[in-house]
């Protein structure tokens, strides 16, 4: 599973961008995608995670009420909505995918490359 994070940039506080995650999963079946945040000098932490098919999307503290993640319908494509943008929102943001083989049962973690945000006060 290839996964990759676009959408990016350099935005005032208030703001709002708008990423994707492009999933590449050629004998691979995706159930729940999901972005996280890794600013510098501190650990990957999650943003949101959205399931399949009338899957219920669910979000960290920090994102509830500003940033909305979905799915394009009937596609591995991933996007999450970022309004009203904090300076701590900052960081680069990595979308992962829960993906198992076909004919598998074990599900199993993928991450992509980031793409950065900067918020600025």
């Amino acid at each position: 599973v290839q996964l990759q994070a676009s959408g990016g940039g350099s935005v005032q506080a208030g703001g709002s961008l708008k990423l994707s995650c492009a999933a590449s999963h050629s004998g691979f079946t995706i159930e729940n995608m999901a972005f996280y945040r890794q600013a510098q000098g501190n650990q990957r932490e999650w943003v949101a995670t959205v399931g399949g098919d009338y899957g219920t999307p669910s979000y960290a503290d920090s994102a509830k009420g500003r940033f909305t993640i979905f799915r394009d319908a009937g596609k591995n494509t991933m996007h999450l909505q970022m309004n009203n943008l904090k300076f701590e929102d900052t960081g680069v943001y990595v979308c992962g995918a829960e993906a198992r083989r076909w004919g598998r049962s074990r599900l199993s973690w993928y991450y992509g490359q980031g793409t950065l945000v900067t918020v600025s006060s």
